[in-house]
C-alpha cells in the first residue's frame, strides 16, 4: 500500500501559482484523507517561469524523489510541453539509470516522454491522473471513476482490470473559486469500440499523447525537440515494438483532423503498425472529431487486421482510468474488458 506520495513538475510550473492554490488545497486534504503522507519535491512549487527556465531541477527533483527510500509514489502535478528539455540531464551520464527504483510513477499528457524515458531504464509506469487535473477537482470530491483506479493503484500499487465509463463529462472553462462544490456536465457514453481486427487481443502497453509523440519528430513547437529526442533515442526502436499495444490519445488542443493525419503518418513511417498486436485510442476531450479520427486510424494504419479500439477512457477525456505500462494486457471488446497480469 502506497503511504508516502511526492508531487513533482516536470511539464509546467502551475502548481506554484497563486491562481491556483485553492485547487492545491482541496487536492492536499485528498491525498491525506486517502491516509497518505505528502511531500512537495523542492522546486515543484516554484511557479511557471521559474520551472520553465530551469529543467535541471525539475530534472534533480526526479532524480531525489527516485533515491529517497522512503517515497512509494511520484505523482506528476500536471502535463505541459517541454519535458523532453530533461534528457541532458538524466541521461547524459545515465542519472536516470543509476537512481531509479521501483516505485510508482503516474501521470499523463507531456508526462509521455517521462513516460518513455522511464522505459528506457526499465521501469513500468502508470498513465492516469495528475494532481491538478484529478486530485484537486473541483466538484465536491474526485469524478467516481476517476478516483476508483487512484485508489486502486494507492491501495494496491497495481491496476487488475480496465471496465469503460458510464459517462463522459465535458471540460472544465474556469477553475476560480467561484467553480468550488460546482458539477461538471455528463453524457451517456457507449464503451469501447472496435474499429477493425480481432475483438480480443494481448501485449505489453506503451505510448500515451499523441501531440507529445508528434512533436518528437516535428520541430513546429520546440525546433530542438526532434534533435534532443533522436540523440538520447527517447521514442523506442520498431524492434521494441513488437508485439506491443499502441497507446494513443490527443490533448486539449483538439487536434484538427489533418494534423491528426499528419501526427499519425509520422508514427507510420517509424514502422510501428507494422509490427505492434494492436492500438487502443483514447476518447477525445469533448468527444471532438471523434468519427473523423476514426476514419484517419483505419486509412492511415492501411491495415484491416491490426486491431484498432477507440473511446478508451484514458488521457485529456474525463473521467480517467489508470493504465499499467509495460504489463501485458489483454484487451477484450466483446466482453468490453482490459485485463492486466499479476
Amino acid at each position: 500500500m502506497i503511504k508516502n506520495i511526492a508531487i513533482v513538475s516536470l511539464s509546467a510550473g502551475t502548481i506554484g501559482e497563486d491562481f491556483v492554490k485553492h485547487e492545491v488545497e482541496i487536492g492536499v486534504n485528498r491525498l491525506k484523507a486517502f491516509g497518505l503522507n505528502v511531500r512537495f519535491m523542492p522546486h515543484a512549487l516554484k511557479g511557471i517561469e521559474y520551472v520553465r527556465s530551469h529543467p535541471e531541477d525539475r530534472a534533480a527533483d526526479l532524480l531525489e524523489a527516485f533515491r529517497d527510500p522512503e517515497i512509494d509514489m511520484i505523482l506528476c502535478a500536471i502535463g505541459g510541453d517541454d519535458t523532453y528539455r530533461l534528457l541532458p540531464y538524466l541521461f547524459e551520464h545515465g542519472e536516470l539509470a543509476g537512481a531509479v527504483s521501483k516505485k510508482v510513477f503516474l501521470g499523463f499528457s507531456d508526462t509521455t516522454a517521462n513516460h518513455l524515458m522511464l522505459h528506457k531504464v526499465g521501469l513500468n509506469t502508470f498513465y492516469g491522473q495528475s494532481f491538478l487535473a484529478d486530485v484537486c477537482e473541483l466538484d465536491k470530491d474526485m469524478l467516481p471513476y476517476t478516483k476508483a483506479y487512484f485508489e486502486e493503484l494507492i491501495r494496491t500499487g497495481t491496476i487488475r482490470e480496465i471496465r469503460p465509463s458510464a459517462v463522459w463529462y465535458e471540460g472544465r472553462a474556469h477553475f476560480g473559486t467561484d467553480q468550488i462544490g460546482k458539477p461538471l456536465k455528463s453524457h451517456p457514453d457507449h464503451g469501447l469500440e472496435l474499429l477493425q481486427g480481432a475483438p480480443v487481443f494481448s501485449g505489453e502497453i506503451l505510448g500515451g499523447c499523441i501531440d507529445s509523440m508528434y512533436d518528437m519528430f516535428c520541430g513546429e513547437r520546440y525546433a530542438d525537440m526532434p534533435v534532443l529526442c533522436r540523440k538520447y533515442a527517447l521514442f523506442p526502436e520498431k524492434e521494441e515494438w513488437a508485439g506491443r499495444i499502441l497507446l494513443l490519445e490527443s490533448s486539449e488542443e483538439k487536434m484538427p483532423p489533418e494534423r491528426y493525419r499528419e501526427a499519425l503518418t509520422v508514427l507510420k513511417e517509424t514502422g510501428v503498425f507494422d509490427v505492434v498486436a494492436g492500438v487502443l485510442a483514447g476518447k477525445p476531450m469533448d468527444n471532438t472529431y471523434a468519427e473523423e479520427y476514426n476514419e484517419i486510424l483505419v486509412e492511415v494504419i492501411g491495415n484491416p487486421a491490426l486491431p484498432v479500439v477507440f473511446n478508451v477512457n484514458v488521457g485529456h477525456a474525463q473521467p480517467r482510468c489508470t493504465v499499467p505500462l509495460g504489463v501485458k494486457a489483454t484487451v477484450d471488446v466483446n466482453d468490453q474488458v482490459i485485463r492486466f497480469a499479476e
